[in-house]
């Protein structure tokens, strides 16, 4: 089989770290108190397998990341974008610094809670993507921002602009902001005349520094079909490049304009005045970036899936039925669709509780026994991510390092 035609399959062929382990490999005699040890230290290279890992598991295939992780470090570079990668989406320090050593500019953070941890652990260029509201929120935002100067608060609001600027003159500091324009039917001031607006206010505040523009077209990422998408995506993104030479020409510094997802780095990349690029899921990937259509065909490869869920067959109820220990608190469930076994065609997933998986095996291309380990590439990565509180990095069947999920459940 050719690669054209392995891909053609779909994403459940994408990746080839195996997705079926028989049974522990327990060579190298290790307990299950010594092994547990070395996972807290994150003392595992040499020592543990995937084999070794107690699930359901978070995965990380480090080949795959990386791979991912290259390309679209170049394409930002050949294109002459700054690329500052979603933490959301891992919620991981040791990823956002992978990307920022890798050329990114900073880490976009969804919370002022999730730009604290990343920003505790050395993550710098924060740019937080969801307004501060509130008293305390505020005083967390100024906090954050007397400790790291350099980080990016977004802003939608005339109140909102002048409670942050009183409070950044109580501290003495001068905080940057960024006009978060509503392009993807969710947060965000119109473009035009009423961001132009937002933009004077900003101006005239002392204790204010006006970064740029937000525009985060979500909608339009997850478009099906590239040609659609493409249309989507200009039809969002060329009002907010038309805003921010309202606001330079109104006399403005505007020097920042950042969007783009993973379903539109490459459209995106190419319009005028956008400077950085803002894309998360492509570290990962997952069913429903898989199912959006790429600009060769219906399945969106442009990324590998590097990341997945280990399970282990717990149950056999009949030759055609397998539970495994993965269930509604091991995948997201906000998509129509269920995880996707990797490499073993023909498996069908449903929903067995919180705590299973029920897998129908009429079709399964493979054998599946009773403590048997199988992956499956998730519906939705930054949900997924966020029910687990380690990340195990693997290098085909060697567990490489865990990684903290420190932003976990950092929601506020």
């Amino acid at each position: 089989m050719d690669r054209r035609t392995l891909l053609a399959v779909g994403p459940v062929l994408m990746n080839t770290a195996p997705a079926l382990l028989k049974g522990a490999t327990e060579k190298q005699g290790y307990s299950w108190a010594e092994i547990d040890k070395m996972l807290a230290r994150g003392d595992v290279r040499g020592k543990l397998t995937r084999a070794d890992l107690p699930t359901p598991a978070l995965i990380l295939d480090l080949d795959a990341f990386e791979s991912n992780v290259d390309k679209m470090t170049k394409h930002a570079r050949a294109n002459n974008r700054a690329l500052r990668p979603h933490g959301k989406t891992h919620k991981t320090p040791e990823i956002a610094k992978a990307l920022i050593r890798a050329g990114a500019v900073g880490a976009c953070a969804a919370k002022v809670s999730e730009a604290e941890v990343f920003a505790k652990n050395g993550v710098s260029g924060l740019l937080v993507t969801t307004a501060v509201i509130g008293k305390y929120k505020i005083e967390r935002a100024v906090t954050l921002a007397t400790a790291h100067r350099e980080t990016i608060f977004s802003v939608d609001n005339a109140q909102n602009v002048r409670d942050l600027n009183d409070a950044a003159g109580a501290a003495k500091i001068k905080m940057n902001v960024m006009i978060d324009l509503l392009v993807g039917g969710r947060t965000g001031i119109k473009s035009g005349d009423p961001a132009l607006g937002l933009a004077q206010l900003i101006a005239s505040q002392p204790n204010l520094r006006l970064a740029g523009i937000q525009a985060y077209a979500g909608g339009a990422s997850h478009t099906v079909g590239f040609e659609a998408r493409k249309q989507a995506s200009l039809a969002a993104m060329l009002p907010a490049v038309e805003t921010r030479r309202m606001i330079e020409k109104a006399g403005i510094e505007c020097k920042l304009l950042s969007g783009g997802s993973t379903g539109t780095y490459n459209i995106d990349s190419g319009i005028d005045g956008i400077t950085e690029l803002q894309p998360g899921s492509f570290m990962f990937m997952d069913v429903d970036y898989n199912r959006i259509g790429g600009q060769d065909g219906p399945v969106y490869r442009d990324f590998k899936n590097s990341l997945s869920v280990l399970t282990t067959v717990v149950s056999k109820p009949s030759d055609e039925t397998a539970i495994v220990d993965g269930g509604l608190k091991a995948f997201s469930t906000d998509k129509p669709f269920p995880p996707q076994a990797k490499s073993i065609e023909g498996i069908g997933f449903s929903w067995g509780g919180d705590e299973h998986g029920r897998l129908n095996l009429a079709k399964a291309s493979a054998a599946v026994n009773l403590g048997d380990r199988l992956e499956f590439i998730i519906p939705h990565c930054d949900p997924s991510v966020n029910l687990y509180d380690r990340m195990y990095c693997v290098r085909g069947d060697q567990v490489e390092a865990v990684w903290k999920v420190a932003a976990r459940g950092m929601s506020q």
